[in-house]
């Protein structure tokens, strides 16, 4: 009776707790004002104002001594007590493991993921030629990054790197309701490790679902939806296809099943 009790007691702090902040996204056309003072009052800032505040948060190594990227976070405001705080960085993880494959807890060989709540944008440094660009031009709404991961993994026995970026992302307001968030379409970016190059992976009128990984051909196979009645979102009856992604360079892509 008191595990159950304890069990229910979790739960409705979880939900609590949710309850306290707002769902993922922001009005569209929103621009970046990270580099705005302290003296910017959350409080003044609607929710649906084009105006809203980011901030850094901890700097992740690539495989590429030169090249680093900082995750930029929108500021959030806690419904409760009007706290201002960022979301935090998670990793996707596996502890899939043979004496072939050292992955190092990643999700894919070579390969790190990391998440988090109103995850907008990444900044990437070259320290080789002391400079800096941001992968996208203006706040999106990030699902999961895909970068070089900083161990040395290992696949089939052989040392593996990478040596480009991958990007699940929401970046338009597909279903013209005002607003980038998780309502929208979701896309596959690539870009090479210097943070350029973008280059759209499975095409603009489809919804990433989910992805699953081949080890035996390192390859990467990305489950979509057809926006099919174009209505900017995904809905439970349309079909998905799969898409598949060779991880050795990912511009060699196609369609695995439709």
């Amino acid at each position: 009776m008191k595990k159950l009790f304890l069990i229910l007691s979790v739960l409705v702090f979880i939900s609590c707790d949710k309850n306290k902040l707002d769902k993922k996204g922001f009005a569209v056309a929103t621009p970046d004002i990270s580099n705005s003072s302290d003296n910017v009052d959350i409080n003044e800032i609607k929710k649906d104002s084009l105006l809203f505040e980011t901030r850094p948060s901890r700097i992740l190594k690539t495989y590429h001594k030169d090249h680093r990227l900082t995750p930029i976070f929108k500021v959030n405001q806690r419904k409760d007590n009007k706290e201002r705080f960022i979301g935090s960085l998670s990793e996707h993880n596996t502890y899939y493991y043979d004496r072939e494959n050292e992955w190092n807890g990643n999700y894919m060989p070579g390969l790190s993921a990391v998440y988090g709540y109103n995850f907008v944008n990444i900044s990437h440094f070259d320290h080789s030629l002391k400079s800096r660009n941001k992968l996208f031009e203006s706040p999106v709404l990030i699902r999961t990054l895909y970068y070089p991961a900083f161990s040395k993994d290992t696949l089939n026995s052989l040392p593996i790197s990478r040596n480009y970026y991958l990007v699940s992302v929401y970046d338009e307001d597909t279903n013209k309701d005002g607003f980038i968030n998780l309502n929208d379409l979701r896309r596959l970016y690539y870009f090479d490790i210097h943070g350029q190059n973008k280059t759209l992976l499975i095409p603009a009128n489809y919804s990433v679902m989910s992805s699953q990984y081949d080890s035996g051909l390192d390859y990467m196979y990305i489950y979509a939806k057809k926006d099919e009645n174009q209505n900017g979102k995904s809905d439970s009856k349309e079909k998905f296809d799969i898409f598949w992604i060779d991880l050795k360079n990912p511009l060699n892509r196609g369609v695995q099943y439709d």
